[in-house]
């Protein structure tokens, strides 16, 4: 009987666009890698089936592209929530500094 490996990298078949792909990946990542690998299909399909776009390599190049896209508009929005996010504590954090700087004063 022989000993389980090392639980390292392991082949995924993952199916993009009606072709198999096999990619190593740890198997605390294969659901992931299953799910990004249909996402990327579907977008891919989506972008054949418009038919404005032909040939495998066009198509996953401008799936890339309006992913990449997504991901970068997606982070600005991100930031941009954030600073909001941050300016609007630190004016709460002003009005609790003077509201505990006013009741001190009535104390006195």
């Amino acid at each position: 009987m022989s000993t389980p490996a090392a639980s390292g990298p392991a082949a995924v078949t993952v199916q993009i666009l009606d072709k198999e792909y096999r990619v190593a990946c740890p198997p605390e990542e294969q659901e992931a890698l299953i799910r990004s690998a249909s996402f990327l299909s579907k977008k891919m399909k989506e972008i054949r089936d418009s038919g404005k776009v032909i040939g495998t390599d066009r198509i996953a190049v401008m799936a890339a592209l309006n992913l990449a896209h997504d991901l970068l508009t997606s982070r600005s929005e991100s930031e941009s929530h954030g600073s909001s996010l941050s300016g609007r504590i630190k004016t709460l954090q002003n009005k609790i500094d003077a509201a505990i700087h006013d009741a001190k004063q009535l104390e006195l």
